[in-house]
């Protein structure tokens, strides 16, 4: 059984509790009401599929219902590290450079 860390909870949970919601940090467009239908296509449907390291937003759905986002190495599906939602982009733990500062959050 795969365990998540939720940064609300603040524990380990079964991946059962948990939904996959996508990409993390996919800037809304200022105007959505006023871009082409051919760029909103860009913002509402197109999405990296990385092998790899991959920033990807998860939802607590049977725990405290919140979103938070996550580091997760999609090959060998490890979470490195979870953080709470509006916080910004992290570092990938282990590749921090000196003046970044860094999130609690747990690996699981």
């Amino acid at each position: 059984m795969l365990l998540i860390h939720c940064p609300y909870c603040r524990d380990d949970r079964s991946e059962l509790e948990f939904r996959w919601a996508g990409e993390a940090h996919i800037a809304r467009p200022e105007q959505i009401s006023e871009i082409s239908d051919e760029a909103f296509s860009e913002y509402f449907f197109m999405r990296d599929n990385t092998k790899g390291i991959a920033w990807e937003r998860w939802r607590h759905i049977h725990g405290c219902g919140r979103f938070f986002n996550a580091i997760r190495d999609t090959v060998s599906d490890k979470f490195l590290l979870t953080y709470k939602a509006g916080l910004p982009r992290q570092p990938v733990p282990g590749t921090e450079t000196a003046g970044v500062e860094t999130v609690e959050g747990g690996a699981a």
